[in-house]
């Protein structure tokens, strides 16, 4: 994997429980890892949901193996430019050169 390829900076976070002030259990995002990628996208389509027709991105990126970001999966999110991206597929690359993180965003938020 060439360093000059990863030139995207990204975060990786995983969902966790944590009290808020009443005492009650809430949802959060804890990071994983900031790290650099190479970034493609993938598809762009516009689908019908809950009747407003919003456009969804599939983006691709590439990633140095760690055992920071060795057992990432579809549970967990990335955070690039401003947008969250679910995870939908996660790929070895080689034997423990990279990771292929296949994402998918809303292209309205």
């Amino acid at each position: 994997m060439l360093a000059g390829k990863l030139d995207r900076r990204i975060s990786i976070e995983r969902a966790s429980t944590a009290q808020d002030d009443t005492g009650q259990e809430i949802e959060t995002w804890l990071p994983v890892a900031t790290v650099w990628a190479s970034w493609r996208r993938a598809s762009a389509r516009e689908t019908l949901a809950a009747a407003e027709i919003a456009a969804e991105v599939t983006d691709v990126f590439d990633i140095r193996w760690s055992y920071l970001v060795a057992e990432i999966n579809p549970k967990d999110q990335i955070i690039f430019d401003g947008r969250t991206y679910d995870i939908s597929a996660v790929a070895e690359i080689g034997r423990r050169e990279g990771m292929q993180i296949a994402a998918v965003a809303r292209a309205d938020g």
